[in-house]
């Protein structure tokens, strides 16, 4: 069965009355979260730590290079991409920044069934990492919400925010829901001159509407994938597999 059918079958479990509308709903075999009545994660109740959105695999395809040891998420959610991480490898050390306490105090009870490791700190994730050093991270992993009261200069301003904070060595990926072509074009181009030693990959998500953009280190051989990477933490059958999802990606030359 489909997951849009699955979803349409669940049983309310908890609702905020706040501003944001938040609702937790639940099925047999799915448990998520959302935002006035707009989904915005989803979790395996079995399998607590499967990817179930595609953006969410594209997101992470920069395992597919290297071995990060510490990753900052600024934002929580429903904490799909941070029960994948943990449960991948012991040695990530994995730090979610937060805004909305009732988002956190949602994943504490609903989605954290395995009691993962994780630092949550209960901040403006953007305004958080302004006080950061820029080697505390090698991987920073973001959405960017666009707000349609705001001109889209605020969205640039928070992609300097974030580029500020990588080194030359570090990863960032940068998830653009509902963005025009002329605000994507612009958004690449304020970064590849924000970081021009960094090389840009983006992706659109077929059926949906993000765009992911990963800012690859100089360093990483982006175009010439082996069949195997042993300095990936993925298995050989997850590494095949992303490794054909890179191929789908358009570097920014």
């Amino acid at each position: 069965m489909q997951l849009e059918k699955h979803l349409a079958q669940g049983r309310l479990v908890y609702l905020s009355q706040a501003d944001d509308a938040i609702s937790v709903s639940e099925n047999d075999y799915f448990r998520w979260m959302s935002f006035s009545n707009v989904v915005q994660s989803v979790m395996h109740k079995r399998k607590p730590w499967q990817l179930t959105l595609p953006h969410q695999t594209v997101l992470l395809l920069p395992l597919l290079f290297y071995r990060p040891t510490t990753i900052l998420q600024l934002g929580l959610g429903g904490g799909n991409l941070d029960r994948f991480l943990i449960h991948l490898s012991s040695q990530i050390s994995l730090t979610s920044v937060e805004m909305s306490s009732k988002v956190i105090e949602c994943f504490n009870q609903y989605f954290n069934p395995e009691e993962a490791s994780i630092d949550i700190i209960n901040n403006d994730g953007l305004l958080w990492l302004e006080n950061q050093e820029a080697n505390d991270f090698d991987w920073i992993i973001c959405d960017i919400y666009k707000d349609d009261s705001q001109p889209f200069s605020h969205t640039i301003e928070q992609l300097e925010i974030i580029t500020y904070n990588i080194d030359s060595h570090a990863c960032a990926s940068i998830n653009l829901p509902d963005v025009s072509d002329d605000e994507i074009n612009l958004a690449l181009t304020v970064l590849q001159q924000l970081l021009p030693e960094h090389q840009l990959v983006y992706f659109h998500i077929p059926n949906y509407l993000n765009i992911v953009i990963h800012l690859c280190p100089h360093t990483w051989q982006i175009n010439s994938l082996v069949k195997g990477n042993k300095a990936s933490y993925l298995s050989k059958r997850v590494y095949n597999r992303w490794r054909n999802f890179w191929s789908h990606g358009n570097q920014v030359k």
